[in-house]
């Protein structure tokens, strides 16, 4: 078994970023600039929207940060939008879900620049990566297919198995996995709460990428020998004998799971610190585009 390090993979292309990032300012030209709207109080988007602002300090980003009360209009939200979207200063920007439930998500998502939604969130992105083309790849299926491609992880022919059919991670990375590419070329069977028969499929899965959503879902007898585990999930479940009164899982039985997988990716420390870097690398193809 060996675990899929996340976290070492997100400081090592945010250590490319930099790299390229002081080369071009040091000709002259600009440092990309991401800017992130946060609506409310939420423990865990604070704590992502944080990680993300010093991250664009670790490679040399500017970033902005909006944060808005949760009782915000929806149309002083969509204002805040066409206010970045409108300038030119800024390169990317991100609307953090989720929104409080009298804001329309999807309204919201429309809104932004197509341009500047390095989140890969707006329909017209959407469909470009279902065509193939050129675009933003939605930040935490994107920061798995690089997990897999620095790994080296064999995914042509594959049988991959998606548990979980969200339009932020199931669908998107169901698509990018049956691409046409490297990662890619799978056989892809897309999973969900509704699904029958849902162990079986899941035992025959080579590559099984779990987010459904509740904590610690798949379980040992879920799992075939030597599978690749990859898992999306989060979850802050109380624990008295932590200091910060909580702990992380995921969606997969860990413990369980992981002697039997030949890749797993732990929680914390996998995926997530791959979304920050993906996210990072749509920032910067915004500001200089794809051949820097």
């Amino acid at each position: 078994m060996q675990i899929l390090d996340g976290k070492k993979t997100s400081i090592d292309i945010q250590e490319e970023l930099s790299q390229k990032v002081r080369q071009i300012t040091n000709s002259g030209k600009k440092a990309p600039h991401l800017a992130a709207i946060l609506v409310g109080e939420d423990g865990p988007s604070k704590t992502y929207v944080n990680a993300k602002v010093k991250a664009c300090q670790r490679v040399g980003f500017k970033s902005t940060l909006i944060q808005l009360n949760s009782n915000v209009s929806e149309k002083e939200l969509l204002n805040q939008v066409d206010l970045l979207n409108k300038n030119k200063d800024i390169d990317g920007f991100i609307v953090q879900l989720p929104l409080p439930k009298h804001i329309d998500e999807n309204k919201i998502i429309l809104a932004v620049n197509p341009e500047k939604d390095v989140d890969g969130f707006h329909p017209e992105n959407v469909g470009k990566m279902t065509l193939g083309l050129p675009t933003f790849l939605p930040a935490t299926p994107n920061g798995i297919i690089e997990l897999l491609k620095r790994y080296n992880i064999p995914t042509s022919g594959k049988n991959t198995v998606v548990v979980g059919r969200s339009n932020i991670v199931g669908t998107p990375i169901s698509i990018l996995m049956s691409r046409k590419n490297y990662p890619g070329n799978s056989t892809v069977t897309l999973a969900h709460s509704r699904t029958e028969n849902l162990k079986e499929i899941c035992s025959n899965a080579d590559i099984l990428i779990v987010a459904i959503g509740i904590s610690e879902f798949i379980s040992e007898d879920m799992i075939k020998q030597d599978a690749v585990i990859i898992d999306v999930g989060i979850h802050r479940v109380k624990d008295s004998s932590k200091k910060n009164g909580f702990k992380l899982l995921g969606d997969v039985k860990y413990k369980e799971v992981a002697h039997k997988s030949s890749y797993i990716t732990p929680v914390p420390g996998g995926v997530g610190p791959m979304t920050i870097a993906s996210l990072l690398m749509n920032t910067y193809i915004a500001c200089y585009g794809r051949d820097k």
